[in-house]
């Protein structure tokens, strides 16, 4: 199964560390939207998934295909390695590939593949974490990007600094941050995509939001 990766146009940001504070202090974290409609799969989709659930690689691929895109996107949330994205989005398709037959229609295909992606992810900075030579070469890195006086020069080096950033916390903290922040998700939808009650995404949030304006604060 080959998989291509498209890079995504990021905004330009001239101050990390004021944008951060201001992402933190002026999100409306407690709000939760309205709960998801349920979608009705068409029937091209659910003709697709019952063949691939048969074990009909073609139309897997044909799944694959349709929704390599956003999958690959959300992976970029987890790491800024195009080899690590792309292992990544490699593993959720395997997981979603072994795991259809679990999947009842009760909710959008999308939001099902995206709980995987969540997953995937998680374990993967599980993993990082316990990794005690890449945590040193990342707090190298963190002190190393934090350090400078100087406004990034474009967006690619403004994200790189962000993402620095979240790799100096725990696991959970930036699981709950990068659903409820940098994606964009209600407490509700980090909720179901974490697999946690909307209380814990709120409680793992406060603290997550206070370890990383203390982060900020260290590295003025």
């Amino acid at each position: 199964m080959q998989l291509t990766l498209t890079s995504p146009a990021a905004p330009v940001d001239t101050d990390l560390g004021h944008k951060l504070s201001v992402w933190l202090d002026h999100c409306a974290m407690f709000a939760v939207r309205p709960g998801e409609t349920e979608v009705v799969l068409n029937q091209d989709e659910a003709k697709l998934i019952k063949a691939a659930c048969s074990g009909d690689e073609n139309a897997f691929r044909q799944i694959v295909d349709g929704y390599q895109s956003t999958i690959s996107t959300q992976m970029r949330r987890f790491s800024r390695d195009r080899n690590v994205v792309e292992d990544l989005v490699h593993d959720v398709f395997v997981e979603a590939f072994m795991s259809l037959g679990s999947y009842k229609a009760k909710s959008p295909f999308e939001h099902w593949l995206r709980k995987i992606a969540v997953r995937v992810g998680y374990r993967y900075w599980q993993v990082e974490a316990r990794d005690k030579r890449r945590l040193e070469i990342l707090r190298e890195d963190a002190v190393t990007a934090t350090s400078t006086t100087e406004s990034p020069d474009d967006a690619s080096e403004a994200r790189e600094q962000l993402h620095v950033m979240l790799t100096k916390l725990a696991p959970r903290d930036r699981l709950v941050l990068t659903l409820l922040y940098w994606d964009g998700h209600s407490v509700a939808e980090a909720a179901k995509l974490a697999g946690w009650t909307q209380s814990l995404v709120k409680v793992q949030a406060h603290r997550a939001r206070k370890r990383l304006k203390k982060l900020l604060e260290e590295d003025r």
